[in-house]
Formats: C-alpha cells, structure tokens, sequence
C-alpha cells in the first residue's frame, strides 16, 4: 500500500505502471488548469497548424526526428534542472559537464542548446518528492507487559527554519517530536503491527519537500498502547508475573501515552537518488541504547512535471529514446571496431539514474527499456551479445516478482519474437555473419545461447502463444541457410564455356569450397552449436552438402562419357581427391541413416583411373631418366656420416614415392579392383628399377671411357652402392604400398596363393635383377684384386727370395696393399656391398695360397716357404677381420681355409716336431677307439718322482688274433718310449714269450730312468706292441697301443722340483685296446717320407711302414 500526500493509495503492482498513466486525476487537472501548460499547449497546436500539407515525406520524417530529439534534450535539461539527490557512482559531475555530455551525444548546435536551456528554465517546476518505504524492522524493544510491542511509524519532512520555529512556540516540548514540529497532515502513519519485535510493513509514502538542503527525514517508531480491563490485566499478571514491573509504570503514565522505541534522522542533501539500506533507531535516553534497525527504501522523484516537455509520451518511452541515443553515441565514438560491452560513460550513468528515478521508472521498466533498446542496436551495430544476455536475465528475475503492464507485455512479447526471427536469420547466414575466428565464433555462441535463454524465459512462455521448439527451427535455419550458400557457390563457379575441361574445373573448385566449409563445420563451428543449443550442425550441414554435391558429380561425370582423354583425366584427379576428403569426414557423423549419397562415387572415375596411372609412370620414368643424365657417379655426402651413393639413386627413391603416395591418395574402395590397381603400380616400379640399371649402366660407361682405372673402380664402387640403396627400396616396397592392409581388404575375393604370388613374382623378378648387376660389379672390382693379390703371393715362392727376406718382410707388400684396397672399398662401399665383396675376395685368397703351397716341390726349402705362408694366411686373418668390424670368424674359418691351414702348418714344422703331432695323433686315436678287434693288454703304470723311475708291469694280454698254422700264437710285449729324440739313451724293454696262449699271463714289471720334463714333453707316449714270435721267419705283428705319460700316475702336476717332497702315487691298471694301422692314410709320414734328406724322419716312417704292412686293416679292406 501506497499513501501519497493527496490521499491516494498505490499498490505494488501500480509502481510498475509508467508515471504518466498512474498519476491521479488530479494531478492532470491541476496541470490542466495551468496557465503554462495552456500557453504551451496552444502553442503546439499553432505549430502544426502551420505545418504544409504538401511537404515531402522524407522531409516530415526528418522533422518528426528533430522534434521528438528536442522533447528528449528537453526532458534531460529538465532533469538536470531539477536533479535530486546524489547519484550511485562515486563521481559527481557539475551541470555544465552534464550539458556537454548531452549536446555532444545528441549534436545541438551551442545556440540550440542556448535556447532550449532557456524555454527549459521557463517551465513550470515540478513537486519534489521522497518516496519512502518502510520495509521491515529488527530488535526492537518489547515495551508491553508480554515481552513484545505493538510497533507503528510516524514519518514526516521537517525543514530547518519550521523545525526551530515550531519548537520555540511550544512551551513544552512534547514526547512525539514529529507531531509536535509539523501538522498532522504532513505525518504518515504505518499500520501497527501486534505483539512482535520483528514487525514488517512494506508499506510506501510520498513526502513532498522544498528544499534539500535544509530538510531532513524524520521516522518515530512507537508502541501502540491500549486500554485493557481488569480482568485482562490480572490475566496477564499470572502468566507473565514478570510483565508486573511493565504494569506499575503503565500505571504511571498518562491514559493512552504510546510507547517511545527509537527515531531516524536523515539529511535530504546527503541523500543519494535511491537509498536501500538498514538504519540504527536511536534513543532519546541511554537507558535502552540498543533499539534494534529499520529497512528503509528512498527513491527522490518528481510529481507534477511539466507536461509540454514530452509531447504526450510517457516516461518509459522517453527513457527509451534517451538511452538509445546514449548508446548510439557512445558507439560511435568507440575506435575501432570492438563491440560495444554496455557500458556508458559516467554521464550517460548519472543522467539515466537521475530521469529514471525522479519519473519513478522501476527497475524492471528500466531493464526493460535496456533489452527494448539494445536489442534494436544489435542489429544495426557492433553490440556484445553477452549485454543481451544480462539483460534477458534480469527481465527473467523481474518476472517473477512484479507484473508488467498490459502494453509493455505486449512490446516486449513482439521483441522476443522479433529477436529470435533475427536470430535465425543470422544463424542462417552463420557462415557470413560468424566466420570460423578467434573473435567471431564467440559471438556465435553467445548468440544462440541467447536465442535459448529467450526460449527458456517465462516471459517469452507466457506471452507466445503459438508452440516454438528452438531445436527445430535452428535446424531448418541451417538447412536452408546451406540450400542458399550452395546455390550462391554454385553460380560463382558456374563455367564460363561449354568446354569440358573448364565444366570439371568449375566443379573441382566448387567442391574445394564445399570441402573447406566442412571443414569449418567439423572443427569450429560444430562445437559451438553442441555446446551452446545441442544441434549437431555438422551432421545436418554434412547430409545436406553430401545431397547437393552428389547431383552436382554425377551430372558433370554424366557430359564425359566417352570423352575421356589424358588432359581431361589430369583435371578429375584434384576432384576425386576433395571428394574422397569429404566423404571421409562421414567418420564424424553422429547419427547415420540412409545410405549417403557420395558412397560410391569412385565408380564414376573408372573410365580416368588408366590415364592417372599412365601418368604416373611416364612422370617418374622421366624425373628417373634426367636424373641420372647429370649424375658424376661420385658419393653424395664425404665426411664423418657419409652417404655412399650417388646422387640419382636418392632421387630415384623420391620419383618412385609419389607412386605409392598414388596408391594412398587413391584408397580405391572395391578390394578386386583394388588389388588390380596393386598390381599395376608394382609392376611400374619394378620397370622403373629396371630401366635405372641400365640407364646406370650406360652412365658408367660414358663417363668412364677417359678416366684412369682409380677413378673407373671409384664410380664401379657408386653404381654398386645405388644398386644396393635400390634393393633396400624395393624391400620396404610392401610396407609402403600397405600390401598387409590390401590383404585384409581381399581376403573374401582373391585366395592368398594368389595373392602372394601374383605381387611376390614382381617384385623377386626385379630384386633378381638387381642381385645381378650388383654381383656383377662386385666381381669386376673383385678381379681386379685377386689378380694382384696372387702377384704378391707368387713372388713371395721365388726360390732366390726365400733366404734374402725374413717371414715377415716377405709378406708386408702384401699386407700393405690389402689395407690400402679394403680401405679404400670400406670408404667407398656400404657396409652390405663391402662384406659382398670381402667375402669372395676371401676365399680366392685362400684358393692362391693353396695352389701356391701345393704347387712347390718337396726341396729343402719347402718349410721355410709354408712357414711364410703360415704367417701370411694369420696376417690375411687379421686383415679381414679388423677386430670385428669385418667378416665374422666362422665366415673366415671355411673348409679351405681349415684344410690350407692344416697344410701349412705341417709343412712348416721340422722331422721333430712332427714325429711328436704324429705320436699325438696316435694317442688322440688310442682314446676314442672302442672295442677289442685285436684284443687287448693289460699294464700297471706309475713314476717315482723320487728317483725320477717310470715303473711299468705287463700284467696280461687277451683275446690276441692266433697267427700260427696252429690257430694259437706265441706272444710276447715289447715296450718303448717315444719320440726317439726325446728319449735316446731309453732303451726298449721285452717280456718273455707266452708259448701257445692268445690269453697270456706276463707279471713283469719293468723300469725306465727318465725325467719329469721328458715325460711331459710333446707327444711322449710308452707304444707298447704285442708280438708273435716266429723261429725262422719275422715277428707278426698282433698289435699296437700308446699310452700317453702324461696320463700315468705321478707325471701330471707340474715339474719334478714343486712335487719331489711327495710321496709316490699308486699304480694305475690301464687296459689298452690294440691297434692296427691303416696303409698309407696318414699325412703326416707322407710328409716325413718326402724330407728324404732328413735320417731320423726316414728311420721312423720306415718303422711305421713295416708296421702297416703287418696291418690287417689293409688284408680286410
């Protein structure tokens, strides 16, 4: 409830109603009865009667601007006038600067704006006004006998002078200080609120005042007292007993006397515009300081401005044409092109604050006129969206708390609507409007989460009758906004002849537009749509360009059939390849339906692939061709990390990738066609293989006829490295083409038989090839260097050279040429080549230096001459080797080389030595023989370190072969030590003769004065022999066996010295199987038996020929 001075009371609801249509009638007839007001209203109608009828239109129009611009001027020097109050803002600012402001932002001439301020201050002053709102209270004091009060407000004005007048005309100043300063009639009294200490009234009054400056708001809080009767009282009493003091002193004061609870007293000067705050109440004793605070709404308005100042418009509307000038200006004093964030200038603020509260404009209308006003400006000028956005959120707070005028629904139900067909008009035209940038797509959010913000408002619920789902409509926004950017595209690319070629360029870019929007779609624009309204714009623009796209394809594919030819072909593989981008991007999709419309559309390329192919080809055939043309055959790259081959090898690998980058770029999608294409691309890189071989060849042959034979093997080297960088292209040739992927792509159409076989057999035929020629390189390189290194070896065999060079002078020229070479082949050659090379280049220096060593004859000279190629086959070793970083060992140590080595280091020891590896032998072979063919002997065997005696004790023989007529034999041992150079002064020891026994029983023992030393030495063994005497004729031989002394108890362990204070080992019983030997199979006494100049080899082949002519190994053979 609102009580004004003239006795008018106003709800709530009638606050929200603009001033001018909720002011009482007699307010409009006091106006009426002006003087002023007649004059002016007399002289508008003399004004427009004078108006020509004839005037031009536009001319009218303009006048009607300038007229309704001068009643806004009017109204803001009115207000300035008339201002009230500070304003919210901590800056204050003078009514010149107020002046300034609004002659700039409305451009009047200083003469205008002279002549208006003056018909201004003519007027007629308005009622200054405070409206006051006592909202609610706390804490106050419980004055009644129940703890609580009885709480009412006394509000009035009291000006200065009247105040000091009335209370000295008073002899005696009474409790109420309000009524006793003013008349009754100027006191507004609040409703009483019974029995709280919390009461609350929201209940407004409008105080008329003079002055500010020497005026104050006054508001008194009383207890309302009642009379009770006797019974009531002594009800209370025995409820409350503590209520009896609160009795005695009612008892005291004078009949009716209300309760004093506490005032506010409030300057109008230090006042702002609007006040919404909680005040102290204050006492009048100390008795009760704390008096509890009061909820106070102050608003300065006007009542009874002058009417001729707004032509008849109400408040609101001319606040709307004030602010939209106000923004207008300010926007166009902005530099650059930032949008406008809704904010004004300080005095732009103060004069809105200022008109809006003296014509009591809530801030509901005031919100209202803010969205009415900006969103006519957003689509004019460069306005934020966010300002929208607040201000859609504070007409939504509003909503629910006070009712909007009849017309003001109406305008703002007609401006949500008329905003949100704007809005899809602009989504629609998103593409132009909002393109894919930093600072446009944020627009483009904030915008459609306007349009849904508007959706959602109760506002826009109540007042749109007709059902709006924002999902559809957007979605028809887009898909028609796409209809005409296609449409638009289209004509832009239309073609300028009939001819063919120029028909598919003019698709081909229309399709790279089509390609770069989806593009935009997937990755800017479609986030935005999701997250701000849920439409997934890039599905509903996807489907609909795919349509468009796909009649457009086949329309144009349809002109070429049968037209087809090279140039034409050239021009439709950029459009399979924007088209094959696009129909990817159906990954992104996030519903699938029907079939799209580009799914097959690489049949309509059948007819193009061939010339595409072809293309390819003869491109890189030729790239091929010129690039080995100015190839010099010399290493791309010297230095710390070389690069061995030349430098058309590297560009044959960069010719032959764009073909595989063909096969990737076409995807082909049919799997039997796919695997056809596979085919063919790997059948054009094994040609182009092919012909670089032998375009190579004849490069090398051209540059190496006037060249010495160091620069011929050099570019050999190059050619050889090309071949091999070639083959490592051919090997990852599968990997590049994706030949796994193709497989699972063909599995249900081609069989893997065929499917290996049919690629393999190319791609090994081209590899063959290439083997080929690189072995071929390397054998002529190879040649060369065997030829010289058997020059080497051969002169180191001259007979006059072998005493004049010691061994390792011999071999150095050798030796130093094959370092020079290999060096000069590992600088030269990669590493696959190098080992290719090294490898023959090996064995054939093992094939010279056996025919060398088997070429001598057996002189004198022979052993010098193995022992030098002894020394050089270790020094070749060690050469290709190169400890590690050449041949492997098991590369090295081959057959041959096992064999010549064997050779070689027979033929380069003495007699002695190899008696002794003879002996060895014997012994190797008396340890792995198995079984008894010729029976066995039985021997106790020990040496005395002690008296340097080696004791040995025949104890038997068994199983011995019957060599008498009589099928027995005569047995007998005989025991010798060898080697006879070891042991000369060693006699050989006989037990005695078994008659008639091929088991026979010795029990000798036998001793033989010998060192340590001689029984550790090489080859040392006791052979012991079983023999079958015979009276007139020779021994037969029964058989043969060694015992190595290094086996016998008590020789092992290390020399005599070390080991002469321990005591004697124990005998050891050896069985020993007999041996025969076999007829000329040994090398060795071949060997021994060719030194004819040597007596002691000649003695011991003799004695081991007769035992092989007693052998019964050659009898059986």
């Amino acid at each position: 409830m609102m009580t004004s001075q003239d006795g008018f009371s106003r709800t709530g609801d009638d606050l929200l109603q603009p001033p001018d249509q909720t002011r009482g009638s007699t307010w409009n007839r006091q106006r009426q009865s002006s003087p002023a007001r007649k004059l002016g209203m007399t002289r508008k109608e003399k004004d427009t009667r004078d108006f020509k009828e004839n005037e031009n239109p536009e001319e009218n129009e303009k006048r009607h601007k300038e007229q309704e611009l001068k009643s806004l001027y009017k109204e803001l020097l009115y207000t300035i006038t008339h201002k009230l109050g500070k304003p919210a803002s901590a800056e204050v600012f003078t009514d010149n600067q107020l002046h300034q402001y609004i002659r700039e932002a409305f451009s009047m001439a200083v003469d205008e704006h002279q002549s208006l301020t003056e018909r201004v201050q003519n007027t007629e002053p308005p009622v200054y006004c405070l409206m006051a709102t006592v909202k609610e209270a706390k804490g106050i004091l419980g004055k009644d006998v129940s703890g609580f009060s009885d709480p009412y407000c006394l509000l009035t004005i009291l000006e200065d002078e009247k105040e000091s007048r009335t209370r000295r005309s008073r002899p005696k100043p009474r409790k109420a200080v309000v009524q006793d300063a003013v008349s009754d009639e100027k006191v507004y009294t609040t409703d009483t609120k019974k029995q709280t200490l919390n009461p609350i009234w929201n209940q407004t009054f409008v105080l008329e005042f003079e002055d500010t400056t020497v005026a104050s708001f006054h508001i008194e809080m009383w207890d309302k007292d009642e009379e009770l009767s006797l019974a009531q009282k002594l009800e209370e009493i025995r409820t409350n007993f503590h209520g009896l003091r609160r009795m005695i002193k009612d008892a005291k004061k004078e009949k009716g006397q209300d309760d004093y609870l506490g005032s506010i007293v409030l300057r109008l000067k230090d006042l702002h515009c609007t006040e919404d705050n909680w005040y102290v109440l204050e006492p009048r004793t100390e008795t009760y300081p704390d008096r509890g605070q009061c909820h106070l709404q102050l608003k300065f308005i006007h009542k009874e401005r002058d009417g001729t100042l707004s032509a008849g418009r109400s408040a609101y509307v001319s606040y709307c044409g004030i602010l939209l000038q106000f923004v207008q200006s300010h926007i166009s004093q902005q530099q650059g092109s930032v949008p406008w964030k809704g904010e004004l200038c300080g005095e732009g603020q103060t004069l809105l604050e200022l008109y809006a509260t003296q014509n009591n404009l809530s801030p509901f209308l005031q919100d209202l006129a803010k969205w009415m006003a900006y969103s006519k400006l957003y689509q004019s000028l460069e306005v934020d969206s966010s300002v929208l956005l607040q201000q859609l959120t504070s007409i939504e707070y509003h909503w629910h708390q006070q009712e909007l005028p009849y017309q003001q629904k109406q305008e703002l139900g007609d401006s949500l609507r008329g905003f949100l067909q704007y809005g899809l008009c602009l989504v629609a035209k998103y593409r132009d409007t909002f393109p894919p940038t930093q600072d446009a797509t944020p627009r483009l959010h904030t915008l459609l989460r306007i349009l849904s913000q508007v959706c959602k408002t109760q506002a826009f619920q109540k007042l749109n009758a007709a059902q709006f789902d924002l999902h559809d409509e957007i979605n028809e926004a887009v898909h028609s906004g796409t209809q005409e950017w296609f449409t638009i595209k289209k004509g832009l690319h239309q073609p300028m002849t009939k001819d063919l070629t120029e028909t598919v360029s003019a698709l081909s870019r229309l399709i790279g537009e089509v390609q770069q929007d989806i593009k935009h779609n997937k990755d800017s624009w479609n986030r935005v749509f999701v997250s701000a309204v849920q439409v997934d714009v890039f599905t509903v623009v996807y489907q609909k360009l795919d349509f468009l796209l796909a009649g457009e394809v086949r329309d144009t594919l349809s002109l070429l059939e049968g037209e087809m030819e090279q140039n034409l072909a050239n021009s439709l593989f950029p459009l399979y390849l924007s088209l094959q981008v696009i129909h990817k991007d159906k990954a992104f999709l996030q519903k699938r339906g029907k079939l799209l419309e580009l799914t097959n559309f690489h049949e309509g390329f059948r007819e193009a692939l061939p010339y595409w192919l072809k293309k390819a080809f003869r491109t890189t055939q030729d790239r091929v061709e010129r690039a080995v043309q100015v190839d010099q055959l010399q290493p791309l790259q010297l230095g710390p990390v070389p690069i061995k081959h030349s430098s058309s090898a590297v560009d044959l690998v960069t010719c032959v990738q764009p073909i595989c980058q063909l096969w990737e770029q076409l995807s082909w999608p049919d799997p039997e066609e796919a695997f056809m294409l596979m085919v063919k691309l790997t059948e054009d890189v094994c040609k182009i293989v092919m012909n670089y071989c032998r375009i190579l060849k004849e490069r090398v042959r051209e540059l190496s006829e006037n060249s010495d034979p160091g620069s011929a093997v050099n570019m050999l080297c190059v050619v050889v490295n090309d071949l091999e960088h070639l083959r490592s292209v051919l090997i990852r040739l599968p990997q590049q083409l994706n030949w796994a992927g193709l497989r699972e792509r063909t599995l249900h159409v081609i069989g893997d038989p065929q499917f290996h076989n049919v690629l393999n057999s190319q791609l090994q035929h081209a590899q063959g090839v290439l083997n080929k020629e690189i072995r071929s390189a390397l054998e002529t390189v190879g040649r060369k260097l065997n030829s010289d290194i058997a020059m080497y070896v051969r002169s180191m065999s001259t007979r006059c050279r072998i005493p004049s060079k010691s061994t390792e002078e011999a071999v150095v020229p050798l030796i130093k040429y094959l370092e020079r070479e290999l060096q000069y082949m590992n600088e030269n050659l990669v590493q696959e080549n190098f080992n290719s090379l090294l490898t023959p280049l090996w064995t054939n220096s093992i094939r010279t230096l056996y025919q060398v060593a088997t070429q001598q004859k057996q002189e004198d000279g022979l052993m010098v001459f193995c022992q030098r190629l002894k020394f050089t086959l270790q020094c070749l070793e060690q050469c290709f080797h190169a400890e590690g970083n050449g041949l492997p060992l098991d590369t090295l140590h081959i057959d041959s080389y096992k064999i010549l080595k064997a050779h070689l280091t027979h033929n380069s020891l003495n007699c002695q030595q190899l008696i002794e590896k003879f002996l060895d032998r014997k012994i190797w072979e008396q340890k792995v023989y198995s079984g008894e063919k010729y029976g066995a002997v039985t021997l106790l065997a020990s040496y005395r370190r002690s008296d340097h005696r080696l004791r040995v004790e025949v104890l038997n023989a068994a199983n011995l072969l019957p060599m008498d007529s009589n099928g027995s034999s005569d047995p007998f041992v005989q025991l010798r030590l060898e080697p006879g150079h070891v042991f000369s002064e060693v006699e050989p020891r006989t037990t005695q003769i078994k008659n008639c026994d091929l088991n026979p029983l010795f029990d000798e023992a036998f001793e033989f004065l010998v060192s340590v030393e001689q029984c550790q030495a090489a080859g040392a063994c006791l052979v012991v022999t079983v023999l079958d005497y015979d009276t007139l004729t020779t021994d037969d031989f029964e058989g043969e066996a060694f015992l190595a002394l290094k086996a016998v108890p008590g020789v092992g362990g290390g020399s005599g010295e070390r080991q002469g204070h321990q005591p004697d080992p124990s005998p050891a019983q050896i069985r020993l199987p007999l041996m025969h030997p076999k007829p000329n199979d040994d090398s060795i006494l071949k060997l021994l038996e060719s030194r004819r100049g040597e007596r002691e080899a000649q003695l011991f082949v003799k004695k081991r020929r007769q035992r092989e002519k007693q052998s019964q190994e050659g009898k059986q053979q």
